[in-house]
């Protein structure tokens, strides 16, 4: 069964909530989308500020064919899988979750390809890309800091999911969640499924 999180996943940044000085009006991530500009970038910031959406939905912008790797298990042979893929028409697009978690030698190979084009790269992270990213690879992608997610905007995503609950729950959700809109998502439907009733003590 596709968890909630996944299913409410915001498809285009109109359904987009928080990070505003990258994705509004006159924003760099809002004009590349419009755009459909193509270049490589790292999106870095707390966990559930919606690194992963963003990518996706850049992708989904350029009509790109994005492959989704995480750093923790992928190595050179996933990367040379992608290279051989056919996209026919469409740009190949990496996105690599915790890339931090990259070795050199790894982002050392990437790096040519990211360098000719034949590959484009979104970098997800939670650590400072200045110290984890090689300095070759980071000077070809442009950095995004992500906010963590503010009080109104959490309890905006929360009111997204459609579950019913009361200020005093939606308070408690948004303060234990601590800007991780995936996590306060994931509690939702856990006590929902647990309990059927969302209050601060089933949430407890």
């Amino acid at each position: 069964m596709e968890p909630l999180a996944a299913k409410i996943r915001p498809k285009s940044l109109k359904e987009f909530v928080g990070q505003e000085h990258l994705v509004g009006e006159g924003k760099p991530l809002n004009i590349a989308i419009a755009q459909k500009h193509l270049f490589s970038f790292i999106l870095w910031g707390p966990p559930g500020s919606g690194k992963t959406t963003l990518a996706r939905i850049y992708a989904n912008s350029l009509q790109a064919k994005l492959y989704e790797l995480s750093a923790v298990s992928a190595g050179k042979a996933d990367i040379k899988t992608i290279l051989a893929d056919d996209a026919g028409p469409h740009p190949k697009l990496l996105f690599l979750d915790e890339i931090h978690r990259f070795n050199k030698a790894q982002q050392d190979f990437l790096l040519p390809y990211v360098e000719t084009g034949e590959l484009s790269l979104i970098g997800a992270t939670t650590e400072n890309p200045s110290f984890e990213v090689i300095s070759a690879l980071l000077s070809r992608c442009r950095v995004f800091v992500l906010n963590e997610l503010s009080k109104d905007e959490m309890a905006k995503i929360i009111q997204q999911t459609g579950f019913t609950l009361d200020k005093d729950a939606s308070d408690w959700l948004v303060a234990m969640a601590n800007g991780d809109a995936r996590q306060a998502i994931m509690m939702l439907e856990n006590t929902k499924e647990l309990y059927g009733v969302i209050t601060v003590e089933t949430l407890k």
